[in-house]
């Protein structure tokens, strides 16, 4: 039974030595109680819809699929469930599927404890360690990767490009087969169907191109906003 007023934490992490290091580093603190752990994706989106921990410390490569899936998984499904991403590896792709999946931060292995101490209380507490630069770094190659008009596009039936824009909304097959009133099984072909039209293997690809879509949208909106802006004050000026 846990304890009120502590911050549980759930453990991912397919390494048992590592998992027994976290485990113990974080149980020796009076508000902190790790109420789950599991070495795999499968076993941990059935473990923590379960025990409902506050903070769910991800590793993000596991053997059999990756610790962001299972942040968005999780976050579809309780969005009370903050993600932490535990990683050996720094990488601007890793942590754009991070930003998408709804992680509240991501930090590498390399930390010392104190510092996971500290990032698993501030997660709890709702703040964000997804560092500010990265992040821009991140969202500037959105904007500049934008792409324009995609002839690939044209090959999407309709159901595949609605089936894509929530995709990009960061629904799993099961939530967009709610939204379309499709199962699940139909979503998933769906799915298929338009990564490889799209020349992609995985949904976070598909999620990233969606992103950068809106990024240039967004970007050439803005650039016409401030042309209009501009044009009027010339008007209003003469």
């Amino acid at each position: 039974m846990r304890e009120e007023g502590k911050i549980t934490v759930f453990l991912l992490d397919d390494h048992e030595v590592v998992r027994r290091g976290v485990r113990e580093m974080l149980s020796v603190e009076s508000d902190i109680e790790v109420v789950g752990e599991a070495g795999t994706a499968a076993d941990a989106l059935v473990r923590i819809p379960a025990t409902r921990p506050d903070v769910a410390v991800l590793d993000v490569r596991l053997p059999d699929g990756s610790g962001v899936e299972v942040c968005r998984e999780i976050r579809s499904r309780d969005d009370s469930v903050k993600c932490l991403m535990l990683t050996s590896y720094a990488d601007d792709e890793a942590l754009f599927d991070a930003i998408m999946a709804g992680a509240s931060g991501y930090v590498l292995k390399a930390i010392r404890g104190e510092e996971l101490l500290t990032a698993v209380r501030d997660v709890a507490a709702g703040k964000s360690l997804l560092d500010p630069v990265a992040t821009a770094r991140v969202l500037q190659r959105l904007r500049e990767g934008a792409p324009k008009a995609d002839d690939r596009l044209a090959h999407l039936t309709d159901q595949e490009r609605r089936i894509l824009d929530l995709i990009g909304e960061g629904l799993t097959n099961r939530q967009i087969g709610t939204e379309l009133h499709l199962a699940e099984k139909t979503i998933k072909n769906y799915v298929s169907s338009l990564l490889s039209k799209l020349g992609m293997q995985r949904r976070s690809q598909a999620a990233a191109y969606v992103a950068r879509m809106q990024a240039g949208t967004q970007a050439g909106t803005q650039a016409g906003n401030r042309a209009g802006t501009q044009t009027g004050s010339r008007a209003g000026s003469n």
